[in-house]
């Protein structure tokens, strides 16, 4: 989905792959808590079914990255 209110999201999990991809893992560690907190947020203000998949979505994203940082 390309919804603006996804865009914030996006853009910081593309930053968290740079981050790891980078390997600056403890910055990267801290851009996936922030994303977090920012996707919380969507929740509590998120009515639509469609918006709730898609921050499921980056929620299972997220912490596959972590995984990838713990991993390493």
């Amino acid at each position: 989905m390309n919804h603006p209110k996804f865009k914030a999201v996006h853009q910081q999990v593309q930053e968290v792959i740079d981050l790891i991809g980078h390997k600056n893992n403890t910055l990267a560690q801290i851009k996936i808590n922030n994303t977090r907190e920012l996707l919380d947020a969507l929740i509590d203000f998120t009515t639509d079914d469609a918006d709730l998949i898609e921050i499921s979505k980056y929620q299972i994203l997220i912490n596959q990255l972590e995984k990838s940082i713990a991993g390493k």
